[in-house]
């Protein structure tokens, strides 16, 4: 017997009238008319006496309506505790991730579970993701949104459907930003801020081939915005997720595309069969339900 059927029973019985119970349940009348046939064939009794003008029930009907008001009353009482319950889920959810385009998936994961889970406050890392992935394993990061290439193997994850894009960025007056994308060839000669990640070093190794010994590589940086003084300076170009200068000024710095284009996922990952506290393991279950990815 469901939860859903008594209900339909009790507006039946308090309406005295399919056709103005299924108005009030918004279903249609035959649709209201077969669960109660199916009712009483499941109880093997009759609940109802059909009159022309009304519906009263039978003496069996009337025994099923006090209990299923205590039923449905206790149904109601239950959810009402779970999710007062749930309201009181409270402490620090704590996120690790880069300057990635990625990251504008946060604010909505946040405020979605926000106004569940409303006693919850997150701390927001900001780091390379091997630098996240250390803090993981020691446990003082909870969640990391990680670039790509990483090594997965002792975490869950999510990776990404949306791609990563590396550029070069540059100042507005750099020779390289009269193009409208940069190749290998065009890179030889300009001092160079690679990134300081030996993983994604060898991904840019792989994009320039042979070329890459050849690189007038003059500083390496752990994030883009500490890159992005030396180009403001006029120092040398960065090679960044385009994610990473989205928010800069155009008008201290631009950015080109490299030609062939060069892409990376991110995976929003977290340690397995690590032990969470109760908000961070809300959270993760409401990443698992809110976004597409890659499995």
């Amino acid at each position: 017997m469901e939860i859903r059927v008594l209900r339909y029973f009790l507006t039946v019985a308090r309406e005295e009238s399919i056709t103005k119970a299924a108005e009030v349940l918004h279903i249609t009348q035959p649709t209201l008319s077969r669960q109660l046939a199916q009712l009483e064939e499941t109880m093997g009794v009759k609940l109802f006496n059909r009159g022309t003008r009304r519906i009263t029930l039978t003496s069996e009907g009337m025994l099923l309506r006090r209990r299923a008001e205590e039923i449905i009353e206790l149904v109601d009482k239950t959810e009402k505790e779970i999710l007062e319950q749930e309201e009181q889920v409270e402490g620090v959810v704590s996120i690790g991730c880069g300057d990635l385009r990625a990251v504008q998936i946060l604010p909505e994961l946040i405020r979605t579970f926000h106004e569940k889970y409303p006693r919850v406050t997150f701390d927001l890392y900001t780091a390379t993701a091997d630098h996240v992935q250390d803090r993981m394993d020691r446990g003082l990061t909870d969640i990391g949104l990680l670039l790509e290439p990483v090594d997965m193997v002792k975490y869950d994850f999510i990776r990404l459907e949306d791609e990563e894009r590396w550029v070069v960025a540059m100042h507005p007056d750099a020779p390289l930003a009269k193009k409208e994308s940069v190749t290998v060839e065009d890179l030889l000669d300009v001092p160079l801020i690679l990134p300081h990640r030996l993983n994604v070093q060898s991904e840019l190794a792989s994009w320039f081939g042979d070329a890459y010994d050849k690189l007038n590589v003059l500083f390496t940086s752990n994030l883009p915005s500490n890159s992005s003084v030396m180009v403001h300076n006029r120092l040398a170009c960065s090679l960044v997720i385009c994610g990473s200068v989205s928010f800069w000024d155009k008008e201290k710095l631009i950015y080109r595309p490299l030609s062939p284009e060069l892409k990376a996922h991110c995976a929003i990952a977290w340690k397995r069969q690590q032990p969470f506290g109760a908000a961070a393991e809300k959270f993760i279950s409401h990443i698992r339900q809110c976004l597409p990815g890659i499995r």
